[in-house]
């Protein structure tokens, strides 16, 4: 076996492959800038060596090969060390492409949200049908235990993100996977960083639409039209579509308006009930999906579906870390305009009248960059307080936002400043939700801490 350097390790994608190549029998090392739970906690648990920064000096001299997260970028120091040096280097979406997946049949799941969530989905349902499927998924599964794992069955199950694949390769990452069966779960502008506009997002997921065998299944969100879009440039597989519509293949009808209880119908005809602890419509469109999918690769819908009554999602996933003073604190990585509302949606329908309190970080590049700013507060109308960590590097106007806020708005500059506003505001019975995509610097441990008079 050969000894790894990840760079970038610490990122949810790049520590799946560390996992991976360590359960292979690799030596495995890496690097990154910014490291936090759940990520690191799992790298530790691996005993995977970490170094903080991008130093050419993190990287041994008898590594046989560099594997390069997409966030790094020519001019970063531990590139530039790697190039100059001739080294060999590849990109983790191809490194699982060349060692994993070869001889399995792949299940991918691409969409602009709920990527994670399915992915989760499908291999508890892969596991619950007794397949032991390997996985890669974009968090740490609270049911696994781990964010990915090689597996002894068949089927492999990878979260397929559109994002570009390194530096050196600026196709999506999920071009590489080759499924036999792919999840599209939705489409929508994302990624302003790289995609000039969504005609550009479209056309890469038509890349991977061309990469499902005729043998295979797409299975496809039925009331996304930029999907409709994607398949109208050329489809050579079977399509089976998914939503509410009963005129779909697979429709699901809710019975609790939260979404915490549904039924599964399969070209009209009930099939299975779905009772779980998950919340709102776009989570019974996440399971509805996975469901599909376990069917194209022969699994029992029907035996299946009551195993997710016991299903925990992904950590960061509207995850309850902990009540103090009658106040519940959330932990949730969303962070694209529709995703925060369907998220607090799902909250609202739970809770009922009792107030939701949203601290949020606008980290994405599309935030970054402005591309959401419009969008951003009709998303949290659901919410009755908002507080912005609105950093000073942050390049849009904050304060546009926070007028159009429904609720009560307002923005810090640091964190600190940001939990002794929340301390102000909160009150119990109160639901305090944290939302961003990066460490949020520890922010809602730090408030739950607060709250128990730590």
């Amino acid at each position: 076996m050969s000894k790894i350097h990840i760079l970038g390790i610490a990122g949810t994608f790049m520590g799946g492959v560390a996992a991976l190549a360590r359960e292979l029998g690799h030596q495995v090392e890496g690097s990154d800038q910014a490291v936090y739970p759940p990520m690191s906690t799992q790298l530790e648990t691996l005993g995977i060596t970490l170094s903080q920064g991008y130093l050419p000096s993190n990287i041994s001299a008898d590594c046989d090969e560099v594997v390069v997260g997409n966030a790094l970028s020519r001019g970063n120091p531990a590139v530039e060390a790697v190039l100059d040096a001739g080294r060999r280097y590849t990109s983790g979406a191809q490194w699982l492409s060349e060692q994993v997946l070869p001889g399995r049949d792949t299940l991918a799941v691409a969409g602009t949200h709920g990527k994670t969530t399915t992915t989760t989905i499908l291999a508890y349902l892969l596991q619950a049908a007794g397949r032991e499927p390997g996985f890669l998924i974009g968090g740490v599964a609270e049911d696994f235990g781990v964010s990915a794992r090689i597996g002894q069955g068949r089927e492999f199950v990878v979260e397929a993100d559109e994002y570009d694949t390194a530096f050196f390769d600026k196709r999506s990452k999920f071009v590489h996977y080759r499924p036999l069966v792919a999840i599209l779960n939705n489409l929508e502008y994302d990624h302003a960083d790289i995609f000039p506009d969504v005609e550009a997002i479209e056309r890469q997921f038509h890349h991977l639409v061309r990469t499902v065998p005729a043998r295979g299944r797409l299975i496809v969100n039925g009331e996304d039209a930029h999907l409709e879009r994607v398949l109208a440039m050329g489809c050579w597989t079977p399509v089976e579509r998914f939503g509410f519509a009963p005129s779909l293949e697979w429709s699901a009808r809710l019975i609790h308006d939260d979404g915490s209880a549904f039924a599964v119908l399969h070209r009209g005809v009930e099939i299975a009930t779905v009772q779980w602890p998950l919340l709102g419509r776009h989570n019974v469109l996440n399971g509805l999906a996975a469901l599909a999918a376990a069917q194209a690769v022969g699994v029992d819908v029907a035996a299946v579906a009551p195993a997710l009554a016991r299903f925990h999602s992904v950590k960061r996933r509207m995850e309850v870390i902990g009540t103090a003073n009658d106040i519940t604190v959330y932990d949730d990585f969303a962070h694209h305009p529709t995703a925060i509302h369907t998220t607090l949606q799902g909250l609202r329908a739970k809770v009922g009248e009792a107030r939701i309190v949203v601290a949020m970080e606008p980290r994405s590049n599309s935030m970054r960059l402005g591309a959401h700013s419009d969008a951003l507060a009709p998303s949290l109308d659901i919410a009755d307080a908002v507080v912005f960590l609105a950093r000073p590097e942050l390049p849009w106007d904050a304060v546009k936002v926070i007028e159009a806020v429904r609720g009560d708005a307002q923005a810090v500059a640091d964190t600190d400043a940001l939990l002794q506003r929340l301390g102000e505001l909160a009150r119990g019975g109160d639901h305090v939700v944290f939302m961003s995509n990066g460490g949020f610097d520890g922010a809602p441990r730090r408030f739950l801490k607060k709250l128990q008079g730590g």
